[in-house]
């Protein structure tokens, strides 16, 4: 959605889905931005593989239905400077050197409901063959089986 002044502004029903640290189980810093500027709207997952990469999960896209990674859905509505926010925590702002680690795009999210939504994900943008793959797509469990969390 564009604003008059030609500035791109968040549509109502922008959703964001997020799988790892900034899942209610990740990052403080990125909870705390979450929780105060977006309403949590349901558990859902994507379709994709899921990395372990330095500490913190890569998603990529999966062309295998049975490819799924659990995650969260939460509602942006209005407010942009929320994604922009969350754009340098992930580092894929213009303030960061290219090519960015992560990408964000708008991805196809199931609920557990079967309901489908677009909505905003951040994509893992660099190679993944040397990663350890997490074939549950639950980074959350991922790091509880660890003892990470």
């Amino acid at each position: 959605m564009v604003d008059p002044g030609g500035a791109r502004v968040a549509a109502e029903e922008d959703y964001l889905f997020v799988y790892g640290t900034l899942r209610k189980a990740g990052s403080p810093q990125a909870l705390a931005l979450l929780s105060q500027y977006c309403d949590y709207h349901a558990e859902a997952w994507v379709q994709g593989r899921l990395y372990e990469v330095a500490g913190y999960p890569g998603l990529v896209d999966s062309a295998c239905p049975s490819d799924r990674v659990l995650g969260e859905l939460y509602h942006v509505g209005g407010r942009l400077s929320v994604l922009a926010a969350l754009d340098d925590y992930e580092e894929c702002s213009d303030h960061f050197p290219q090519p960015h680690e992560y990408i964000r795009c708008r991805r196809p999210v199931s609920l557990i409901d079967g309901a489908v939504v677009q909505a905003w994900i951040y994509l893992y943008n660099r190679d993944v063959g040397e990663l350890l793959s997490i074939p549950s797509g639950d980074y959350t469990a991922f790091l509880a089986s660890s003892g990470d969390l």
